[in-house]
């Protein structure tokens, strides 16, 4: 609890720092303060995970691997936002004192032992969302986005809120530990209050996640959002959000398996299709990306709807894999609008020939965005896939597999530009932070292709 506790208290600094016109050490010590909140998680690994604060969280192994993940992610961003912030705004505080903030709801989803705390970290998590989501308040894209993300997500909140309340009718307790004592004592006399629970449970959580068919937000909030607030949204709330999906499911309903297996699996389905399909009709390389996030949630669905032991280190796998990717392929297209003003597929013609190396990093990222091996993203894949097989969700495998063949085609298009497009254009110029954090997660995305038990081993 202090990493959690110390992240709040540097998004507090921060906005004090900003008041005082201190911008140019903004970035460093938010950084200094997330590598402590990340040695403070790492220092609780080998202690007694018990749950804390009246059962309120519990930071066992699942928790930290998760709160480190999240950590990383958020380290790689923020140095992305190195002159980014600086070129939206003179006040850049509140965009580093909301990511934390942000942040902070995040790590508090992943570690939830009570319903109320899951409530109050993923409000925690989303509110902060809001503001960033339209933080150009002359920019009427994000403003758009702001709006629509505040109406779903509270439309979503609604139903996550009755789920919990039906759960805690029936079983009496918001504790995961009683409601999952519930659960087993009644085999065969679980309230229809708790069934009805679960599904709305299911119906708030897949709006979190952008699960169709309550996708309909993501495409907009992320190609209306700034590129950098997309990319901290795509992977570290994402991971988090999926961290407390399964966690509960995990943790409480596997003796009602039964019950809540067939809707999820055809919320499953229909998300890899509706994801995949949208993504091949995109012209825009940010909007392709947002519609490829939704695939992608329904590739990470997999762990939960054939649930099992594996089910934890098959999501951290794909979900550090998805995020690496996605921080590479964000931060490229930050360059490249720098440089040519378009977010579209024709901005990366000729790119291979002028920045080869950028080339061949984006290239590595949608090489494992697409699951190709050698690669991270094809490890999460190939997790998937086995824990569907080996829970005889064969037609499942069969329909994710056609949505990856749909996969390769749309992350391939951008490779075909940059490097069979030709075009007359500049060099792309980038930092040293920019050089650090793409470089840092291509590293990482190829090192996990190689060697999967490194990240798979810790839960």
């Amino acid at each position: 609890m202090s990493a959690i506790i110390t992240l709040s208290l540097l998004a507090i600094l921060l906005l004090y720092l900003g008041l005082f016109k201190a911008g140019r050490s903004l970035l460093p010590i938010s950084l200094l303060g997330l590598a402590a909140a990340l040695v403070m998680y790492v220092m609780q690994w080998a202690g007694d995970a018990t749950p804390i604060y009246s059962g309120m969280v519990l930071f066992d192994h699942y928790a930290i691997a998760f709160s480190v993940l999240c950590i990383l992610v958020t380290m790689l961003v923020m140095l992305l936002s190195k002159g980014y912030f600086d070129a939206a705004s003179v006040h850049v505080a509140e965009y580093y004192a909301l990511i934390l903030f942000s942040l902070t709801g995040a790590l508090l989803v992943t570690s939830f032992h009570n319903l109320a705390m899951l409530f109050i970290g993923i409000e925690i998590m989303s509110v902060a969302l809001y503001i960033l989501a339209g933080i150009r308040k002359k920019d009427f894209a994000s403003n758009e986005a702001a709006l629509k993300y505040f109406l779903m997500g509270a439309f979503s909140t609604g139903f996550l809120l009755f789920g919990i309340t039906l759960l805690y009718g029936a079983s009496g307790s918001f504790d995961l530990a009683a409601i999952k004592a519930y659960v087993i004592a009644n085999p065969q006399g679980v309230s229809p209050l708790f069934y009805a629970g679960i599904l709305l449970l299911i119906v708030g959580l897949a709006f979190k996640v952008g699960a169709a068919p309550f996708h309909f937000w993501t495409p907009d909030v992320y190609d209306g959002a700034p590129i950098l607030i997309t990319t901290f949204m795509s992977t570290v709330v994402k991971t988090a959000a999926f961290a407390g999906f399964l966690r509960l499911f995990y943790f409480c309903f596997i003796p009602l398996h039964d019950f809540w297996e067939p809707v999820l699996l055809v919320i499953t389905i229909i998300t890899l299709f509706i994801g995949n399909i949208t993504a091949i009709a995109q012209q825009s390389f940010k909007r392709m990306l947002a519609y490829s996030s939704i695939s992608h949630a329904g590739y990470m669905l997999f762990a939960i709807v054939a649930i099992g032991p594996a089910a934890a280190s098959s999501v951290l796998v794909y979900a550090g894999a998805y995020s690496l990717a996605s921080v590479v392929a964000f931060g490229i297209l930050i360059l490249v609008k720098r440089a040519t003003g378009s977010d579209h597929f024709e901005a990366f013609n000729g790119l291979a020939r002028k920045n080869p190396y950028l080339s061949a990093a984006l290239t590595i990222a949608m090489l494992s965005l697409a699951g190709i091996p050698l690669t991270a993203g094809f490890i999460g894949k190939f997790m998937m896939f086995s824990s569907a097989l080996a829970d005889y969700q064969v037609l499942l495998v069969v329909l994710a597999a056609i949505n990856a063949a749909m996969g390769i085609f749309y992350y391939f298009r951008v490779i075909v530009s940059m490097y069979f497009k030709p075009a007359d254009r500049d060099e792309v110029t980038m930092t040293a932070q920019y050089q650090a954090a793409i470089w840092v997660a291509v590293l990482l995305t190829v090192v996990l292709g190689v060697f999967p038990t490194l990240l798979a081993g810790l839960i």
